[in-house]
């Protein structure tokens, strides 16, 4: 559920600045809002929860650009120790609302959103889980009988009674009172849990312990509003695939047989220009050979000035391209220059983007769209020009049609072009050390882009001072210039930014074009701007001048590979970045967010280590910027797939929690976030930055809702080095849970129910004294009937692969001591489901899974689980003791096949394909 409180239809804030729980860094109250004699956090801490404070106002300040005022008082010029919220000396007063609300907080008495509990309220509460096991029933309800007998009349073997079950789900501590605290004890100032028998840090050891967590808000982004960022304009999707066949090759093969290339998959027809309706016109695709007598990819190089806007609407597209010809490295990653209209020219191209973490190649015809000879689309300034149209028509072929790129923003161009990681701004609540971003970005080669909010009445309605609303302006400069006035000199943040439309609208404020400002801008300073007045769409503007007339600014911030070794050299920074690709599986590890305490914790984690703070933060602090990306959503919406709504947390680690892989649900009872994205919305990406002490973090991707299953990337930018890793389980076996063990029976000597088993082996083997699939099956089917639901019994497949997982030899046939131990086993699984089938029910809760494993005896991590859970997992999200019995069985079977093959401690195994095929076909 959604709370309407927290829709809106503007500003959705998917990324930007994250939010900070002061409360869980181990600042107080007076801390937080600035108040007492404490010293507040600074501003690199960003907002804070639960109580937010408030950027500064940039109409607050007027700028005299005749007089500027001194370098540390310019707009947006702050350092990063600046405090925040601002102090009295800062140069703009407090705006009265900072980011989208988090929900209702605590302190305002207001209902929560439907579908919230409530922090700490009784789970029964939540419309998730509803079907989660029920404790044990009363004393007086009648309990299911468990047989002790075989048909012979012979004891049971190993027969267990149930065992002793705790009341909750989980082994936990118990839940608080409202308005209680923990309490410690131990001599250490640990909190004490009796039930779990485990200690927690104190809040003076965590500050995030007892501190409570504030309810996590989600933002739907309305389906009409067919925004391309949420990839709503595809309806049907083109992706490339392992099938795609290579340029060279579909090159060569159309050399040979003297033929142009014509793209089946990007046919030269209406279907590729527009999916909503029929062209208005006739519409002829040209080759430009056909267009000019004098076709080249290039004339005399490639510029910004070569991206030229056509009919289309994506001005966003080519503001991201006129950026990504500021770099030549980018620049011919994205554009290949082997290609040409003279050397072995066949008709076809091919660019290279940059999609869910792989670049992959889309290969094009050079058909164009033309009407009465021109190009309608993207085309060049030279009119025989043609890589622009042709990057134009290969990111149509990527996205289904040409009018899917139509309305869109450069973030997410950029970031296909570059494999970066995008954030943007509302400028309106612009962080007051914006302008410190802009030039560290800069610095770090990033593209960057900005925007005015659309006139809902008029199309690209042009502003007084000469800006088109609803337009895309790309950002090539972001510099201090100095100034020099008859009374003061100084230093003015500045920055340079074109119009892709090329031509002369342009701004006409302050420092536009041939204005009187320009004249205290000393010669050496214009020269080195290199300094022009053309009407080429290309203009400088004052910091202050764009915080007011622009409404957001999108940064791509570049992978460390996106720079040369001679980039480095030249001053050029680069961020450390770390990578993950998961993906959230229903009833597995699809927890939801924090609002589901109980199936949160089953969500994927990744521990990251910050050690060393940014090299110009007074603070000690360390910027991270986290981007959560799902992946294939578009491939998937012609069968009713759209973007999940998608979030993260993050959590500070102690170094004791660092022994622990993964947290469990204590963990977080008891634990408050210290910072969080902005909200959850179903947006492609979502991303935030972060200014965080040194030490270990916790980052927890999920969804909003439980359940709700996709692939994503993770990826983490830092300004100094990081340490990543996925806070996972490794395969293996484990000791045995000590609340199991008293129900497995110890091994023994000769004794009577040994005698008894043996005498029962014997007259089921037959004089071949072994045992098959089908007489297993008999034993099995009588013996843990009372585990089975609805009278159901082993498959075959069942019963074949235990005998396999027993028989060495791969005779088909158990020996006595191989079915012993077989019977062993089964005793222990049978002792597991039933600890966690808490209401006799014959199933136990998907989400159960990793526990219940874990109380076997083995060790598994995320990717396998996920494979279990979709292989034995009912649609209702239960597994049936035959299904748990597989489970256990396959991962026993498999970890012993490779432990065969183990080279010491590698973790690594050599099998020949036959040795492969020959063990696991047989098991």
């Amino acid at each position: 559920m959604y709370d309407p409180r927290n829709y809106f239809p503007k500003n959705y804030h998917s990324t930007g600045i994250g939010l900070v729980n002061l409360a869980a860094l181990g600042y107080n109250k007076n801390e937080q809002d600035g108040g007492g004699s404490s010293e507040p956090p600074k501003t690199g801490l960003y907002p804070a929860l639960p109580y937010p404070t408030a950027p500064p106002d940039p109409s607050g300040v007027s700028l005299s650009y005749g007089m500027p005022t001194p370098p540390t008082q310019m707009p947006g010029y702050a350092s990063s120790a600046a405090p925040y919220p601002p102090s009295p000396a800062a140069p703009y007063p407090p705006r009265q609302s900072l980011y989208p609300t988090l929900g209702p907080q605590p302190s305002q008495n207001l209902p929560y959103p439907t579908g919230m509990p409530q922090p700490f309220a009784p789970y029964s509460s939540a419309p998730y889980p509803t079907a989660y096991p029920t404790p044990y029933p009363p004393a007086a309800a009648p309990a299911l009988p468990y047989p002790t007998t075989m048909p012979s009349g012979m004891p049971l073997p190993y027969s267990v009674p149930p065992p002793t079950s705790p009341s909750s789900l989980y082994p936990t501590i118990p839940t608080l009172p409202d308005g209680a605290m923990p309490t410690y004890g131990g001599g250490g100032g640990c909190l004490v849990s009796e039930a779990a028998n485990e200690k927690l840090p104190s809040p003076e050891e965590e500050p995030s312990v007892g501190v409570p967590e504030i309810p996590f808000s989600a933002v739907q982004v309305p389906e009409s509003e067919n925004m391309f960022w949420m990839k709503e304009k595809t309806s049907e999707s083109r992706p490339q695939d392992d099938s795609h066949v290579p340029y060279e090759t579909l090159r060569g093969s159309c050399l040979d047989n003297g033929t142009l290339f014509e793209d089946p998959a990007f046919p030269a027809n209406n279907d590729s220009l527009m999916f909503s309706r029929r062209p208005d016109r006739y519409i002829e695709w040209l080759r430009p050979h056909e267009i000019t007598d004098d076709p080249q990819f290039f004339v005399d190089g490639y510029s910004r000035f070569d991206v030229q806007q056509g009919e289309l609407g994506d001005c966003w597209l080519l503001a991201a391209a006129a950026n990504l010809t500021s770099d030549p490295n980018l620049f011919f990653r994205v554009v290949p220059p082997d290609q040409n209209f003279e050397e072995n020219y066949a008709g076809i191209f091919h660019f290279c983007f940059w999609q869910y973490g792989k670049w992959i190649e889309v290969v094009v015809d050079d058909r164009l769209p033309t009407y009465r000879g021109e190009l309608i689309y993207m085309h060049s300034t030279e009119r025989n020009e043609f890589w622009s149209a042709l990057l134009e028509k290969a990111y149509a072929k990527l996205h289904g049609s040409y009018e899917a790129l139509k309305g869109g923003t450069t973030c997410e161009a950029m970031e296909d072009f570059t494999g970066g990681v995008t954030e943007w701004y509302d400028l309106k609540e612009a962080p007051p050390n914006l302008f410190n971003i802009l030039v560290k970005a800069m610095n770090r080669n990033s593209l960057m882009g900005c925007s005015l909010e659309p006139d809902p009445n008029v199309f690209e309605a042009e502003t007084p001072q000469g800006l088109i609303r609803g337009h895309a302006y790309s950002i090539s400069r972001v510099c201090m210039i100095d100034i020099h006035t008859p009374n003061r000199q100084g230093k003015l943040p500045m920055i340079r930014m074109r119009n892709p439309w090329g031509n002369d609208a342009e701004w006409n404020g302050p420092f536009s074009d041939n204005s009187a400002e320009w004249r205290y801008i000393p010669e050496h300073q214009k020269e080195e701007l290199g300094l022009t007045f053309d009407a080429d769409g290309e203009f400088w503007m004052p910091f202050q001048e764009f915080l007011n007339n622009f409404d957001r600014v999108e940064i791509c911030n570049l992978s460390p590979d996106s720079l040369t070794e001679e980039q480095e050299d030249s001053g050029k920074r680069k961020w450390e970045m770390k990578m993950f690709e998961g993906e959230w599986t229903a009833n597995v590890t699809a927890g939801g967010c924090r609002n589901f305490l109980e199936t949160f914790w089953h969500n994927p984690q990744y521990v990251i280590t910050l050690t060393d703070p940014d090299e110009d933060d007074d603070d000690g602090k360390c910027t991270v910027i986290v981007a959560l990306m799902q992946k294939n959503r578009r491939s998937k919406r012609n069968r009713g797939m759209e973007c999940l709504t998608i979030g993260f947390a993050i959590y500070h680690l102690t170094d004791r929690d660092m022994e622990t892989r993964p947290q469990g649900l204590n963990f977080f009872k008891y634990r408050a976030s210290v910072a969080r994205s902005p909200h959850f919305i179903n947006t492609r990406e979502i991303c935030a930055r972060f200014k965080l002490p040194p030490g270990n973090y916790l980052i927890v991707p999920s969804t909003f809702d439980p359940n709700e299953e996709g692939e994503y990337i993770i990826r983490v930018f830092s300004e100094t080095a990081n340490v990543m890793d996925e806070n996972d389980d490794s395969v293996g076996y484990c000791d045995v849970d000590d609340r199991i063990k008293p129900n497995i029976p110890p091994p023994r000597e000769e004794d009577p129910q040994r005698e008894n088993l043996r005498r029962l082996f014997k007259s089921i083997a037959g004089s071949d004294m072994e045992v098959d699939w089908m007489e297993l099956k008999r034993i099995l089917d009588h013996s843990l009937r009372d585990v089975m639901i609805d009278g159901n019994t082993f498959s075959k497949d069942a019963c074949r692969s235990m005998v396999a997982m027993m028989d060495k030899d791969q005779s088909g046939n158990l020996g006595f001591d191989e079915f012993e131990s077989l019977l062993t086993d089964i005793a222990k699984w049978k002792a597991v489901f039933k600890f966690y089938d808490r209401n006799h029910s014959g199933e136990i809760e998907s989400f159960q899974l990793r526990d219940a494993l874990n109380s076997a005896g083995y060790r598994l991590n995320n990717r396998v689980l996920n494979a279990l859970g979709r292989r034995y997992t009912s649609r209702e999200g239960k597994i049936t003791f035959d299904d748990f019995l597989m489970c256990s069985v396959k991962t026993k079977t498999y970890i012993d096949i490779f432990r065969e093959r183990q080279s010491d401690e590698s973790n690594h195994a050599t099998f020949s394909m036959d040795e492969w095929l020959e063990r696991t076909a047989y098991s």
